[in-house]
């Protein structure tokens, strides 16, 4: 490969470091095509975007870059697949769910809101990370849940109101 394709890759690799503020590192290697092609389209339908990429051609990206990602050093040896997502929890969730099938792929590290995961066992942690939108859904319900009781209140309130008045008049008859 020529060092201008290389620069190349390090320029676009770095822009979707820079742009994406959550990406994960795995091994996928021992997929076959079939096993391959299914988790692209996975990705694809979560709107992940995976790309394999040169350990080295990698750290120099994440230096270019510009953001302080310590830890990722070790990680990088062997197949790399990268998984860029703008929901934190997204590409966990998907790995978990395809290794139901099998044994792969093996979760390397993640950079997620700033934080370095680094090792498979740091997976079930990374699902139980809230993406941002159920972090506003669970803000809004909880938000909504005063108002309901407020509004349950008032209607419900109404109707004793009403109850009583009718009463009340009966009994002058």
């Amino acid at each position: 490969m020529k060092r201008e394709d290389k620069g190349k890759i390090i320029e676009t690799l770095a822009a979707q470091i820079k742009e994406s503020s959550h990406f994960y590192v795995a091994d996928i290697a021992g997929l076959d095509a079939a096993q391959t092609t299914e988790l692209r389209r996975e990705c694809f339908r979560n709107n992940i975007k995976l790309v394999v990429a040169k350990n080295t051609l990698f750290q120099k990206a994440i230096e270019k870059s510009g953001k302080d990602i310590q830890g990722f050093e070790k990680i990088l040896a062997g197949p790399t697949s990268v998984m860029f997502t703008e929901v934190s929890n997204a590409p966990a969730k998907l790995i978990k769910e395809f290794r139901r099938r099998g044994e792969k792929p093996i979760l390397k590290g993640a950079f997620v809101e700033d934080d370095v995961y680094v090792g498979d066992d740091q997976l079930d942690s990374l699902v139980a990370v809230k993406s941002k939108s159920e972090l506003i859904a669970d803000v809004m319900a909880m938000l909504q849940t005063p108002i309901r009781n407020v509004i349950g209140a008032l209607q419900s309130g109404g109707n004793t109101i009403t109850g009583v008045l009718k009463t009340l008049e009966e009994k002058k008859s």
